[in-house]
């Protein structure tokens, strides 16, 4: 089993906090995370793929496929984008890096499958310190 990583790049603003909850609640519970005028992050993506080498080509996935379908259903609607209002596979959502990144495995684990290999990891970090891993 071979294990390939994609890293690519965006920037976006977002907000944590629960429009059922006081502002003081949310201040209480997310902290300057859930300031009314939103925050923003310079994100860094990995996508890694798993799979044999196919036989012709001694690839898992082609990588130009990968980068193409990771920047059309993620980053060209994440990038420079406000995740709470404009992203549509986020609507109805806490915008938690947690719960981007398992919106991200939606967006992209079919299409990798179609390859005849599959999405091992997600891994998206939010800060140089904090960052998610999800395996679906």
């Amino acid at each position: 089993m071979i294990y390939i990583t994609r890293k690519e790049r965006f920037n976006a603003a977002h907000k944590l906090f629960r429009a059922e909850w006081t502002e003081q609640k949310n201040l209480e519970i997310f902290g300057k995370c859930s300031n009314p005028n939103w925050h923003g992050h310079n994100y860094e993506l990995f996508v890694t793929v798993k799979g044999e080498p196919n036989k012709e080509t001694g690839f898992v996935i082609d990588l130009k496929f990968l980068s193409k379908l990771i920047k059309e259903k993620v980053i060209d609607k994440l990038d420079h984008k406000n995740i709470n209002m404009d992203v549509d596979f986020m609507h109805g959502r806490m915008a938690s890096t947690e719960i981007l990144a398992v919106a991200i495995w939606e967006q992209i684990a079919l299409p990798i499958k179609s390859q005849g290999c599959e999405l091992h990891c997600v891994k998206l970090f939010e800060t140089e310190n904090n960052f998610v891993e999800y395996f679906g």
